[in-house]
């Protein structure tokens, strides 16, 4: 029974350490505002935006182009002549004016495959700006996730010491009451004191411990006011003990957003090293413009003149010799196409070993979980008869201050290893690209 009325006690301490009328929030609250709200976030959005933008048959060079351009103009000139018969004439202020109107059109019909190889790295660049958005998303589901619970954890810690006050201030009650009657020294009343400040003291960290956890959150969400009173619908901290490593395993070569990244880098320097060699094909351009005319003369045997007219043309080429630079861009681009490859296999490496050691990680911390458990049942156990036999008279002060902070640790323990089993199951999830269950 008196098992039970700590774990009451506990309970009515956690609902008196939240502020009055709080904004209560579950984990996919917090996670859907801070995908609404977050900065990085909305920034990557529009990054992905531009490369959705560039990604057209136009820009890739698949269509012609077409200008139309006019241009005015003039000449004033003074002319003075002397014939071979020695006759001299002078015409001045000679104003001539041209007027012309020229509509272009330039399409390129061949040049190496270039065009479809620029739309082809066109899309791997919007799928790259998908992924990298994707990539935003996750790491600040992570992050929420991650100080959502940690929120919860320090949440529990301040419960705890609370609860450490109220032994500490029922003790010194004990001790003062023995006081008044006679049966109790003074040395102990002031020992129960100290220890009472000293509980309290660290209750009043912990409480900024909490409030610095809020503002984080906070933060993460971009909310408008940094001072928003949240609190978690959860009060404690769930785990997902049945994650399996040759799931986990095989949903990170398939899924993983940083992979998936240097698969496309690599991609793309598969496309630039086409580009680069396309420029050793020929190339095919068409030419074709239509333009008018019209001139004015204040001299000679014509006073205005009217042209109109268009040409046309075809040209064939191809570059014979550049000074060696297309080979010394083809040996730079197998160079950036085989460091792409190296990234691609380095960061399968790195993921992997991530993987591994995570895995050992959350499996320890579970079995960590279970002991700290059975620990902290003791130790409740354990002070319930430290209480009994220190109203009695049969413990001392200092016995009974060693059985709260065994009860103290072991509560502290058990949260704290909870919190890194957690921090391990999101890392989990992450590597694999599952983290997105969390909403």
């Amino acid at each position: 029974m008196r098992k039970q009325l700590f774990h009451s006690l506990f309970l009515l301490l956690l609902a008196g350490s939240l502020p009055a009328q709080p904004q209560q929030l579950s984990l996919q609250d917090v996670i859907s505002i801070g995908l609404e709200n977050n900065y990085s976030i909305r920034m990557a959005r529009n990054n992905q935006q531009v490369a959705d933008n560039n990604f057209t048959r136009g820009h890739a060079g698949f269509f012609p182009s077409l200008d139309l351009r006019t241009q005015f103009s003039g000449s004033l000139t003074d002319t003075d002549r002397t014939d071979f018969d020695g006759n001299k004439s002078s015409l001045n202020n000679i104003h001539n004016t041209v007027a012309n109107v020229n509509l272009g059109l330039g399409w390129t019909l061949f040049d190496g495959f270039r065009v479809q190889t620029t739309y082809d790295k066109l899309a791997a660049l919007k799928e790259m700006g998908e992924l990298n958005t994707r990539l935003a998303i996750e790491n600040l589901i992570a992050s929420l996730t991650a100080e959502y619970y940690n929120f919860i954890q320090q949440q529990r810690l301040l419960v705890n010491l609370r609860f450490a006050v109220e032994l500490s201030r029922e003790r010194m009650r004990i001790d003062e009451e023995r006081f008044l009657l006679g049966s109790g020294s003074k040395l102990q009343l002031l020992q129960a004191e100290v220890f009472l400040n000293a509980d309290s003291s660290r209750m009043t960290r912990q409480e900024e411990v909490v409030r610095a956890s809020r503002v984080r959150l906070n933060e993460l969400m971009a909310v408008d006011d940094l001072r928003f009173n949240l609190q978690t619908t959860d009060t404690i901290i769930p785990l997902n003990d049945i994650l399996i490593y040759e799931t986990l395993e095989q949903s990170l070569r398939h899924n993983n957003t940083a992979l998936e990244l240097a698969r496309r880098d690599k991609h793309i320097s598969e496309y630039d090293r086409q580009i680069i060699r396309s420029q050793s094909y020929p190339y095919l351009v068409m030419n074709s413009a239509y333009s008018a005319t019209h001139s004015t003369f204040q001299a000679g045997a014509f006073s205005d003149q009217q042209s109109f007219g268009m040409n046309y043309g075809v040209t064939l080429g191809i570059n014979l010799f550049d000074g060696l630079n297309q080979r010394r861009r083809m040996d730079n681009a197998t160079i950036a196409l085989d460091n792409s490859r190296l990234r691609l296999e380095d960061t399968q490496n790195s993921l992997m070993a991530d993987l591994i050691t995570t895995y050992n990680v959350y499996l320890n911390n579970l079995r960590l979980v279970e002991m700290e458990s059975q620990n902290l049942s003791v130790a409740y156990e354990t002070l319930d008869i430290a209480l009994e036999r220190y109203r009695l008279g049969d413990l001392s002060g200092i016995e009974l201050r060693e059985v709260q902070k065994n009860l103290l640790e072991a509560e502290e323990r058990l949260v704290s290893i909870q919190y890194q089993a957690k921090l391990a199951e999101i890392s989990l999830l992450y590597l694999s690209g599952r983290i997105s269950s969390y909403m």
